[in-house]
């Protein structure tokens, strides 16, 4: 790394130019990746070869409808011939947009579509392709035809689409959330360098950011595997998260260095030579652990993991060359700009002191760190992932309101999810529809005897089940459906593969643990040439991410704050696609935090050669950084939970918790405690497993090391006193 540092100086107008390069070729062709992701998920099941044979034949009626709730006025009821006039005209409307097709009690006389007393009805309305809602002008025309018809009709527009995005219909505001959590950074990053210093991080992460949405746009030429637009989010996120780690863990050495006396240019060198390798060392355990996703087989998490694979390396090249160039340049006069009185680069007062008070008592901050852990585990333990109910999609908004009339008139949420059922030629659509409509758990069936819905050589029927279908309360239908179609049929819509991807993603979930563990621990104990350091930090990785499971459970399944905070009942379960993204964004975020501190330790340690010392330095210098970093990606996660999708909300908000469960809890007080007890042991690497890591056997540790150990254990002593070399 010295030499990196080194040779980046001697060409750093070279790789400046080139960073400008990268930087307006980015922001040029940021506009055209979207058009590059392919949205969707492929995954080897049934419900997905029937959803793709249905958008090839019929469009998108695999699709959660758009739902037309019209509220008769007062003695209308539905089979007045103006009512059916008026859907008749809605139909017509429907007919003469390309692709969207319609079902209504003009078309399919099903009274399953006519609500209590007579007095209302629905109309289901599908788009052209399935995973999208049917365009709101659309929908507007049809309920414009309905009152043309029927004047003093109240027709309100509800679907789960809808519902999703706010109640609004609207687009998601996350670029506007993310640019809160960057003006939220900057304040945080103005209070801890106190100087002009604060925008440097974000410069990085700008150019880090800009640079990764280069390399999802030209993976997507080079793979086969799907990338959908979500990536993009994952991006701008981890980008500014990661970029920010590492350019504080960078800048913060160029100025201990500087401190102590160094000249800017060595001071450069001297923090690429010693921060450099934690950087690099934490974006690749980081990078493998996102990769990992790939081993799942659903085409959403393979396309995150592969894209993940760059991210954190990304985020490390741009801050080593970036940070560097821009500090040994403009470095000094920036700083010389005061936003406040700057302090020290030395241990900070504060975290000395909470050090010292842990290991003065390691086994009262252990004890109380894996309390809280436990706690917040035991309630992760009863996660229960499915898709969220449709009455915690939105808290208001006029689909809201179109679901509360829905509701209002006797109608079973369960027609918000739709089955289609595509029947081979021969078979009779209204035959089956009479037999599956006997099924206790289905509201009703619909048949349409019209060219859109009726091939020559199949045809669709429409099952409207009682309960909503992939939500934690979905009841047999699905069960039902299966053991009465004709053995031939087929059953596709999207949230009966969301409930088979579900069901994929639980199985896979061991192997992905197991696969993330192993490599992080052969990673650690390479890097840390210890066994039982690489052990700690993998199991308190899994209590740090189970922990944030807990946190999501009590607010969004058991509802403790998301009626207070957002306006939203408790969803009773975990969106399918939480839990796992969540494992893989806080594994690697959190290890980043746990390099960073035991990587300082270890430092400590091989010059004192005193494990105790070593605890106190490294938590006394690496603290205040950490939860600086933390509390940076806290609030930009916290700011994007007011984003208007529930499932963004969730992520948000078990991303901000996990974070700082793990900086809090995990990474200043249990990791500190556990290194202080476990006293030489730490240190230990014998001669066959450094043989197996390409490593240097790495001793037991000094003899004074049993009277830290022994300190530790009666809670008597505190910190011994440091080498005088610890603050050379």
């Amino acid at each position: 790394m010295e030499r990196f540092g080194a040779l980046l100086l001697r060409h750093r107008l070279v790789v400046t130019l080139a960073w400008v390069v990268v930087t307006i070729v980015g922001v040029l062709m940021a506009p055209n990746v979207g058009g590059r992701l392919q949205s969707g998920t492929t995954v080897n099941t049934a419900s997905y070869h029937a959803n793709v044979a249905l958008q090839k034949e019929y469009g998108g009626v695999g699709a959660n409808p758009s739902v037309l709730v019209v509220d008769l006025p007062h003695g209308v009821t539905a089979d007045s011939p103006a009512v059916k006039a008026g859907l008749t005209a809605a139909d017509k409307v429907a007919a003469g947009v390309p692709g969207v097709r319609d079902l209504s009690f003009a078309t399919t006389g099903d009274q399953a579509l006519v609500g209590s007393g007579g007095t209302s009805t629905l109309v289901m309305v599908y788009p052209p392709v399935s995973g999208n809602a049917v365009d709101a002008p659309v929908l507007d025309a049809m309920g414009s035809a309905i009152t043309g018809d029927v004047p003093g009709a109240v027709v309100h527009q509800t679907g789960i689409e809808q519902l999703s995005a706010g109640g609004t219909g609207g687009g998601s505001s996350v670029l506007t959330e993310l640019l809160v959590g960057v003006g939220l950074a900057l304040i945080v990053l103005a209070w801890v360098f106190g100087s002009a210093l604060a925008p440097l991080p974000l410069l990085s992460a700008l150019v880090s950011v800009l640079t990764m949405q280069l390399a999802i746009y030209g993976l997507t030429y080079v793979t086969s595997i799907h990338i959908n637009p979500s990536v993009q989010f994952i991006v701008a996120l981890l980008g500014l998260g990661l970029s920010v780690d590492y350019s504080l863990l960078l800048v913060n050495r160029w100025r201990e260095e500087r401190d102590r006396g160094a000249d800017n240019r060595q001071a450069v060198v001297r923090a690429v030579k010693r921060a450099g390798h934690s950087v690099a060392f934490s974006a690749l355990i980081a990078s493998l652990g996102l990769f990992a996703l790939i081993v799942v087989p659903v085409s959403f998490l393979q396309g995150v993991g592969l894209s993940g694979l760059f991210i954190p390396s990304i985020a490390a090249l741009v801050a080593l060359t970036t940070i560097p160039l821009l500090l040994s340049t403009v470095g000094p006069r920036l700083d010389k700009i005061r936003l406040r009185r700057r302090k020290s680069t030395g241990p900070g007062a504060m975290w000395t002191r909470t050090a010292k008070a842990i290991v003065a008592r390691p086994k009262t901050a252990a004890v109380t760190g894996l309390a809280i852990l436990g706690t917040l585990c035991a309630f992760g333990l009863t996660i229960n992932i499915a898709s969220p109910a449709s009455t915690s999609l939105a808290a208001n908004g006029p689909a809201q309101q179109g679901l509360a009339a829905l509701q209002h008139d006797g109608f079973p949420t369960g027609v918000l999810t739709s089955i289609p059922i595509e029947l081979p030629a021969g078979t009779d659509p209204a035959a089956t529809a009479a037999t599956l409509r006997a099924l206790p758990s289905m509201h009703g069936v619909l048949v349409a005897d019209n060219p859109a819905w009726q091939h020559s050589g199949s045809s669709v029927i429409m099952g409207l089940p009682t309960s909503e279908i992939g939500t934690s309360h979905a009841g047999s239908a699905l069960a039902d459906l299966h053991a009465a179609v004709p053995h031939n049929a087929m059953i596709g819509g999207d949230l009966v593969q969301s409930t088979d991807v579900t069901h994929i993603m639980s199985s896979w979930f061991p192997v992905l643990l197991g696969v993330v563990a192993l490599l992080t621990f052969v990673l650690l104990a390479r890097g840390m040439r210890s066994l039982l350091l690489p052990a700690k930090a993998v199991a308190l990785n899994v209590l740090s991410v189970g922990a944030a499971y807990g946190v999501l459970v009590l607010i969004w399944q058991l509802g403790w704050g998301s009626k207070s905070l957002w306006g939203i009942p408790a969803t009773g379960s975990i969106s399918p696609f939480v839990p796992m993204l969540l494992f893989a964004f806080l594994f690697g975020v959190s290890m980043d935090y746990e390099v960073f501190i035991l990587a300082r330790v270890r430092e400590a340690y091989d010059r004192t050669g005193r494990t105790n010392d070593a605890v106190v330095e490294g938590v006394s210098r690496t603290g205040r950084l950490v939860t600086s970093a933390a509390l940076i990606l806290f609030l930009a996660l916290a700011s994007l939970s007011s984003a208007p999708d529930v499932t963004i909300k969730m992520m948000a908000t078990g991303m901000a918790a996990g974070v700082l469960i793990d900086a809090v809890v995990v990474r200043t007080l249990l990791t500190p405690a556990l290194v202080v007890l476990f006293g030489r042991a730490n240190w230990y690497l014998p001669a066959w497993a450094a043989r197996l890591l390409r490593v240097k056997p790495s001793a037991p540790g000094h003899a004074l090391d049993a009277q830290d150990a022994a300190d530790a254990d009666d809670g008597s002593a505190d910190a011994p006193t440091p080498h005088p070399s610890v603050h050379a």
